[in-house]
């Protein structure tokens, strides 16, 4: 049985097939030339066939462009103007070039951030050591699949600005903070605002990570922390001396204190933990009052055990002033209730110089040293902490957030 004659085209439709055809081909031997090693074309040449190809993709197909990227993304450095058109292109276009072009400028991924959508903005942050101001961008679009890609990259380098950011963005998507404390980038003072929303386990990691002793500081300025000797009069350099020293409680205050001690303080919160019980064991700690209010109306009891242990005082109170928050200390079965038991097992598992620095750092953090990202993070759930804890301490912790921010 004889084959059936083809169809005979119409003229028009086979002049516009050989155009096509003739498109394709030209475009695949213009990306030939310009993958062509140094040695066969100059850098002129290629800047010419490259202009070439950026007028020729204007209206190129789809599948065209696919395959121009294809044979670009095995050059590892396409050029500039050419990568930026097929970077900003749909997907399937910019796909190959974002995960096989080794030599992409920052310039190039950080038009194709702002220019293209988020899977494109992912796969930017999984790209081999993507810098640190094209993370800068990338932390700034606020996307969490793609701060998420970032924190899972080992080889992604990330600007303190950048970590900040995105401890500051974990408080709303707490399944970052595992990945934050992977990072070699984060610093104690990123950490332990990051406690402050984090899981228990998260918690136990930042406290066992970056609680740290203080005895190379203390020996540096241990002629600056001799009591008798004279020492810098300023208050900044009073405050950082405070926080090196060894000495926690405040002398002064136990003076002035109606309670005189803070032992018996914790004594008189044991039945009801008043604001103003709450302020004087914030003074006699050598906190201040919004560090003190913020412990408080921890739900974990973490800060509460810092707070003891830190202060000198023992397992007892630690459990005197979880009773005086009106909180439950044993459950139905008459065991230690689990918040308490985790407090108390952090109580056990840091020393008192350790839990010194976890305290002095909160205490540092709520009034100085923070970004605005990060303090107002810190802040987010204050007013409504502070209202089951004490009214009055509201208006001085938000008056705190709004002074920072001027």
């Amino acid at each position: 049985m004889s084959e059936r004659a083809p169809i005979p085209l119409p003229e028009e439709s086979r002049t516009e097939a050989s155009a096509l055809r003739a498109r394709a081909t030209l475009l695949k031997r213009l990306a030939d030339v310009v993958c062509l090693p140094a040695s066969r074309i100059n850098a002129f040449e290629r800047a010419m066939t490259s202009d070439l190809l950026v007028e020729l993709l204007r209206d190129a197909s789809l599948v065209e462009r696919e395959r121009v990227a294809q044979r670009l993304a095995l050059m590892g450095d396409p050029p500039g103007p050419l990568a930026r058109v097929l970077l900003r292109d749909t997907l399937s276009v910019a796909r190959p070039l974002l995960e096989e072009a080794a030599q992409l400028s920052d310039a190039d991924l950080i038009a194709c951030l702002y220019q293209a959508g988020p899977e494109h903005r992912r796969l930017i942050a999984l790209r081999r050591g993507v810098s640190e101001i094209v993370t800068d961008a990338l932390i700034d679009m606020d996307e969490e699949p793609v701060a998420e890609a970032l924190l899972r990259n080992d080889l992604a380098r990330l600007s303190h600005h950048g970590v900040e950011h995105l401890v500051a963005t974990s408080r709303d998507a707490p399944h970052l903070a595992p990945l934050l404390l992977r990072r070699a980038e984060l610093r104690p003072s990123h950490a332990y605002v990051l406690f402050w929303w984090a899981d228990a386990e998260t918690r136990l990691s930042i406290l066992q990570r970056f609680a740290i002793a203080r005895d190379i500081l203390e020996e540096a300025v241990e002629d600056l922390l001799d009591a008798a000797a004279p020492g810098p009069d300023d208050a900044l350099s009073g405050k950082a001396l405070d926080f090196i020293g060894r000495r926690q409680r405040n002398p002064e205050a136990a003076r002035k204190s109606p309670f005189g001690s803070l032992e018996a303080a914790v004594a008189a919160a044991e039945a009801e933990l008043t604001p103003e019980i709450g302020e004087e064991i914030s003074y006699l700690a050598g906190l201040k009052p919004v560090t003190g209010a913020k412990i408080f109306t921890d739900p974990g009891g973490e800060p509460l055990a810092m707070l003891c242990k830190a202060a000198g005082l023992p397992r007892t109170a630690l459990r005197a002033l979880w009773r005086g928050l009106r909180r439950q200390d044993v459950d139905r079965s008459g065991a230690t209730d689990h918040a308490l038991e985790r407090a108390l097992i952090v109580y056990d598992a840091l020393s008192v110089d350790r839990a010194q620095t976890v305290l002095r750092y909160w205490n540092w953090s709520m009034t100085s040293g923070l970004s605005p990202a990060l303090l107002k993070a810190l802040r987010q759930d204050d007013e409504s902490a502070i209202d089951e804890y004490s009214k009055p301490h509201r208006p001085a912790l938000l008056a705190l957030s709004r002074d920072f921010g001027r």
